[in-house]
């Protein structure tokens, strides 16, 4: 055996060595892992239908690459054999591709095409037949990662704003990248392809029909996508309906695929798709690059072009990422554990991807109902779940990022000036107008209280006004008529009593813009008309019940009825219990109909000890904040919500309570971890509970706020009940605070006893 010439000091110096070296490691890691964006689970809701994705994408990205794991019998969550509002779901364990224009905690399917996916071997075009198991599954702020088993193939994935990226290791061999055109979410079809080069391909994807509905507003996603490795073969493939009868028999491709090679001719279908394929020599990378435009090809070419030429894969992910924990680290959490660190910084990157932007990086969009492509300077927002996210979600976002928040109000005045309302639940410029409500007036007018006043306020005023006030032909406010003249929409509408709700939410935001604006007899009038849920209510049953045309109770009652997103007369998505407190604007009235602070109290408590409260729904996520309203009952609040957060949020796949609604479940655990809530949508006011947190410093924008920053600090004596709340050093007297006096604190100090 040879001889060493390694002498024992010699090795000793090498154990010292490794054994520092390898601390530094552990130190550098650490100190990586105090990076906001380090604490992001992007695996938190992709499972108990919370609807979120894993994959790749920028702040308010219009691109995004999920891993698409819902298209396959092999899948018991599979998106033809029940209602899937997302590309992915953690228990699947089938992959057909990657999807690279998708939507983030919806509670209807839309999008979740341009399926990107690596094979080896044969070409095959059936996803059933393509499709893989997966291992290895890596998921962080704008980056994925994963292993196909079938192809001993690694995926990488990270986005630019308007760009979807893949980074694809293959082994040696044969291989292929299909892009699939025919696979989507849901079942509109409709594509056109083009292959320029062995490097690019151009085309469309039609998509729409959110919910199901409207197939009239279908619209195209146009792309480029490029590759970094010219393919040795390429083509497309076609496979058509089958027919019966005398035409399937001159018809020799009569439901059968077209394989079509160095196709460069413009090929259109419902099932098509190309093919890239190689012959490698040796283990080999290749880099995809999929451009998405709503506008035209040359606008997805442009996109893809301007964000991403001569940058490599690391390049893109390091900018994404830092746009992420820019963005993140606008609030700043000390103390927590780890788990939440990793729950707050989650869901505050959730509040971060709806609304997103819908205009090129030239400025171009495609204008609402008009056919025509507009120009903004600054973003045009899209995605406006508004039922959701007027509660909480835009309130956040004025406070946090209220230059995002600007640009969302403006985009809502110009879909008033091209489409002659406020938006309802707008997508890509096209209106579902899914749910009830006004919400868009509610947000314009928390937005502006909150001091964010640079848009047309005159014009947002007109259009508040309008969706209010037409009786006739208003998408917005169906069965005005009967509210204005009854108070009350009756058994003849959908959802009668929480539309009430809805429209008295909306009119009590008016009729506060309206006084901020000087219109005083607008003031009265909406005031006025936003306590008509009163009409509605019951004393019998100290609940809201619905009203027949003719001023009867509806019979029989059941107040139970609409529980788990059961049909029912009376509620929207909900029950009587769900909706008994939803009136943030009036719960001095309420109580005073209920007969006071102790029967208030208790009909308030019978729903949380009888299983009636539903974290997973909007109408009543504000409930633990109501006993700040009675004094000497604050403490079920603390209670209540910190019970509450432990129960449904958790750092693990089925993490959140259910969906996430384009972030408003996200922006609950936000508020709630740092230990104030926006109480009433409209108003500037919040109320207050117990931090989760030592401390949370929130970064202000000096644009909107003359100071530079805001401290939350937790005084924890014995971990108990708020004793104390401390404004510049001075006893709050309430659980209340405004928003000026929020911003203008400096620091809050929560003492607990």
């Amino acid at each position: 055996m040879r001889k060493s010439n390694i002498t024992h000091s010699t090795i000793n110096q090498l154990k010292k060595a490794f054994v520092f070296g390898l601390c530094g490691i552990v130190f550098q890691s650490l100190q990586a892992q105090e990076q906001p964006a380090d604490y992001v689970n992007p695996f938190i809701g992709t499972s108990n239908y919370g609807a979120t994705y894993p994959g790749p994408i920028a702040p308010r990205g219009m691109a995004s690459v999920s891993p698409f794991n819902v298209a396959g019998p092999q899948n018991p969550l599979e998106k033809d054999s029940q209602w899937l509002s997302n590309p992915y779901v953690n228990e699947n364990t089938f992959l057909t591709g990657f999807s690279h224009v998708n939507l983030s905690g919806v509670g209807c399917p839309d999008l979740g095409v341009l399926l990107l996916m690596p094979t080896t071997g044969d070409l095959k075009t059936n996803h059933l037949e393509y499709g893989t198991t997966y291992k290895n599954e890596v998921a962080k702020a704008g980056y994925y990662s994963v292993d196909l088993d079938k192809y001993d193939t690694k995926v990488e994935l990270t986005a630019s704003e308007h760009v979807g990226v893949s980074r694809i290791s293959f082994p040696e061999g044969k291989s292929n990248l299909l892009l699939n055109l025919g696979l989507g979410l849901t079942n509109e079809q409709g594509a056109m392809v083009k292959i320029i080069s062995p490097t690019e391909i151009e085309g469309m994807r039609t998509v729409g029909s959110f919910c199901y509905n409207s197939p009239e507003d279908s619209y195209p996603v146009y792309f480029v996508a490029q590759f970094s490795m010219p393919a040795e073969t390429f083509g497309v493939w076609n496979t058509p309906a089958k027919y019966d009868g005398v035409e399937a028999q001159w018809m020799g491709y009569n439901g059968k695929t077209r394989i079509m090679e160095n196709a460069t001719k413009t090929v259109a279908g419902d099932s098509i798709g190309t093919f890239f394929s190689y012959q490698f020599e040796k283990p080999e990378t290749i880099e995809v690059k999929i451009g998405v435009s709503y506008v035209s090809i040359e606008n997805a070419r442009e996109n893809l072009e301007k964000e991403t030429q001569g940058k490599s894969f690391d390049d893109i992910y390091n900018e994404t990422y830092n746009k992420w924990n820019n963005l993140l680290s606008r609030i700043k959490v000390e103390g927590g554990s780890q788990d939440d660190k990793t729950l707050f910084y989650t869901a505050l990157y959730h509040t971060l991807i709806h609304p997103n932007m819908l205009n090129d990086v030239n400025g171009e969009y495609p204008e609402i109902k008009t056919g025509k492509i507009g120009k903004t300077i600054g973003t045009r927002y899209t995605v406006f779940s508004l039922w959701d996210t007027y509660r909480n979600l835009h309130q956040l976002m004025s406070l946090v990022y209220p230059e995002q928040q600007v640009d969302m109000v403006n985009s809502m005045i110009d879909m008033y000036d091209e489409n002659g309302w406020l938006p309802k639940w707008e997508l890509n410029s096209t209106e579902t107008f899914t749910m009830v409500g006004d919400p868009a007036s509610i947000v314009i007018t928390d937005t502006y209280l909150k001091g964010i006043k640079d848009f047309n306020v005159e014009k947002a005023y007109e259009a508040m006004l309008k969706s209010a006030d037409q009786i006739e032909n208003n998408p917005l406010r169906p069965a005005l008529k009967d509210y204005i003249e009854k108070g009350y929409l009756t058994t003849e509408s959908k959802g009668p009593v929480s539309t009430t709700q809805e429209y008295n939410i909306a009119d009590y935001a008016i009729a506060l813009m309206a006084k901020a604006l000087g219109k005083n007899d607008d003031y009265k009038r909406f005031y006025n008309r936003s306590l008509s849920y009163r009409t509605l209510f019951d004393n019998d049953w100290d609940l809201l019940r619905p009203r027949n045309a003719d001023g009867s109770w509806y019979e029989p009652f059941d107040p139970d009825a609409g529980a788990n997103f059961t049909e029912n007369v009376g509620f929207i998505e909900g029950n009587a219990w769900q909706y008994a407190f939803m009136e943030p604007h009036d719960i001095k009235g309420l109580k005073k109909l209920m007969g006071g602070d102790k029967p208030f109290t208790a009909q308030l408590q019978k729903i949380f000890d009888a299983d009636k409260f539903d974290m997973a729904n909007e109408p009543d996520i504000a409930y633990p904040y109501l006993f700040n309203y009675v004094k000497g009952e604050e403490y079920r609040t603390q209670e209540l919500v910190k019970a509450l957060v432990r129960k449904h949020f958790k750092n693990t796949p089925a993490g959140l309570p259910g969906n996430d609604d384009t972030g408003t479940m996200s922006a609950w655990l936000v508020y709630s971890m740092m230990g104030f809530y926006p109480i009433i949508p409209g108003e500037p006011l919040y109320t207050i509970t117990t931090p989760m947190f030592d401390k949370v410093t929130i970064q202000l924008n000096s644009k909107y706020y003359n100071k530079k920053e805001l401290v939350i600090e937790r005084v924890k004596n014995n971990d108990g009940h708020v004793k104390e709340i401390l404004t510049k050093n001075k006893k709050n007297n309430s659980y209340f605070i405004s928003h000026d006096d929020l911003i203008h604190s400096e620091i809050i100090k929560i003492i607990q006893e």
